[in-house]
């Protein structure tokens, strides 16, 4: 048996970035622990290896599973019986290939944070090895992991709204309103085109915005027309972004994404339109969902409420009026990575419910991504995705 198959107890769970003064490293490990799924056992935690192994300490782990890079990680850990089952991958954009590839080849499971990649063709070279091998590869688009965003899912796949005509999907936010010196390590990295990719506010949230028009439409962008700006002055990726979608079958769309709304935290909002009515959902209330049949009121859903979905019902974890959010929606998709880990350990399938996003909805995001900068570049052409 392989050592997938000897363990019926939490996944072992490594995670590469996310060290001392990270944020999103501390996100995915709530998220993993939340529905007591994981165990966090071994990391290559920063670049640094004295902040590396700080960086263990303060977590407890074992100090002989504490590397100081993810190569070193990948085989030791692949070596042991005990050896880890899944990676976290947290760190910034352009080291997510080789870190995915190294863990992918040596027979581990990856989960790695948004977008995919830095470039495009990192993307797609990433791509060819997820196909290539048998383990699973998860991206953490959250937002799909919230219950209410499954219900407008499926209230779309059942036709309630009929054919989609618009999409309205928009995250603006303000923490870069101003330029942010090199102390800010989260604003750093992300305003460095080496490390965060050509896209800026495109691919830091951009990305998570037109995913999440697709996946709860099931619309297919076949073009798009972008505006993109810098207005920070000496800024050297976009902080702004206006980008008009074509969908495959006539439904247009308009996304907005931006760092540099003053006012807006994390306001990431999502209406859909089609002939027979309308949803409306905002993540900064993620436990409402607003639903308007034409001619008649508009009706307000709630997170396990009455008229609840199952699939919405099955990611929900409290009864209604408890408030669920951003961790949970987190958690949620670890949960329905460890079904699908625990599945392929003994070469059964999932639950045809479980669903979580994979390698092409990465691969999908990092295009998104290039053809936004492309069609800005020539005075936001109308441009296909590559």
């Amino acid at each position: 048996m392989t050592r997938f198959q000897e363990r019926t107890g939490p996944i072992r769970l490594g995670m590469v970035g996310g060290g001392q003064g990270a944020f999103i490293g501390a996100v995915h490990r709530i998220a993993a622990r939340i529905d007591g799924e994981y165990q966090l056992v071994a990391g290559a935690l920063s670049s640094t290896p004295e902040k590396a192994r700080a960086s263990g300490r303060a977590l407890g782990l074992d100090p002989e599973r504490v590397y100081d890079d993810f190569a070193a990680m990948a085989a030791a850990e692949a070596a042991r019986a005990d050896g880890i089952e899944a990676v976290a991958i947290v760190t910034p954009n352009h080291m997510h290939a080789p870190a995915a590839k190294a863990f992918l080849a040596a027979g581990i499971h990856v989960i790695c944070d948004k977008p995919l990649t830095a470039t495009l063709e990192d993307a797609e070279d990433l791509a060819a090895a997820a196909a290539q091998s048998d383990m699973l590869f998860v991206l953490t688009h959250n937002y799909t992991g919230y219950p209410m965003v499954r219900q407008a899912q499926a209230m779309v796949a059942a036709g309630e709204l009929g054919a989609i005509r618009v999409v309205q999907v928009e995250y603006p936010q303000d923490w870069l309103a101003e330029e942010a010196g090199p102390e800010n390590k989260q604003a750093d990295w992300r305003t460095d085109p080496a490390r965060s990719g050509a896209g800026g506010a495109t691919g830091d949230i951009g990305t998570h915005a037109v995913h999440l028009a697709g996946f709860v439409t099931g619309l297919k962008l076949e073009r798009l027309a972008a505006d993109l700006d810098a207005f920070v002055p000496g800024r050297r990726v976009d902080d702004n972004g206006h980008v008009l979608l074509r969908y495959e079958g006539g439904a247009k769309g308009m996304l907005w994404c931006s760092q540099v709304a003053v006012g807006n935290e994390n306001a990431v909002r999502l209406r859909v339109y089609g002939e027979k009515g309308g949803l409306d959902w905002a993540q900064e209330e993620p436990n409402k969902l607003w639903f308007t049949p034409f001619g008649e009121p508009t009706r307000l859903l709630t997170r396990n409420g009455a008229g609840a979905a199952p699939v919405s019902q099955r990611l929900s974890r409290t009864p209604a009026g408890h408030p669920e959010g951003y961790l949970e929606g987190f958690a949620n998709i670890y949960a329905e990575a460890a079904a699908a880990i625990r599945a392929h350990r003994t070469g059964a399938r999932p639950d045809p419910g479980v669903s979580y996003p994979g390698i092409a909805d990465g691969l999908f995001g990092v295009r998104f991504v290039a053809a936004c900068i492309r069609s800005s570049q020539a005075d936001a052409a109308w441009t296909a995705l590559e």
